[in-house]
């Protein structure tokens, strides 16, 4: 993807929300995970998609209760994103997010336990 600089003029705000809007329902509207990748690493810059990624790694990181030296050895972020992303996971997005990922990630344990049950 080609180095983008967006403009610092400000948009009016109900174009701002009628844009976020279709954003969120264009998003929304992919099928699966597959779809979503392929749009993610077409729409973002490769330092864009970096920085999202690690930003969510952290705060699932952080929820799950590891420190701040193994989160910045593993993720290779400063101390400051960290302290940043600590902040932000009392936000009804973020925690709406990680409450996602648990839920995912509970099912897919359940899933492995029930398949060695039934010997699948």
């Amino acid at each position: 993807m080609a180095n983008m600089r967006t403009s610092d003029q400000k948009l009016n705000s109900i174009l701002k929300s009628r844009i976020t809007k279709t954003l969120a329902q264009t998003l929304t509207d992919f099928k699966d995970p597959q779809e979503m990748e392929i749009f993610l690493q077409d729409f973002l810059s490769t330092s864009e998609m970096e920085t999202y990624t690690k930003r969510l790694a952290v705060a699932y990181w952080l929820k799950k209760g590891r420190s701040y030296t193994n989160i910045k050895q593993n993720l290779k972020v400063s101390s400051a994103t960290i302290a940043v992303v600590q902040e932000m996971l009392e936000r009804p997005g973020v925690k709406l997010a990680l409450k996602k990922m648990e839920a995912e990630e509970w099912a897919n344990i359940w899933a492995g336990k029930i398949r060695k049950f039934v010997g699948k």
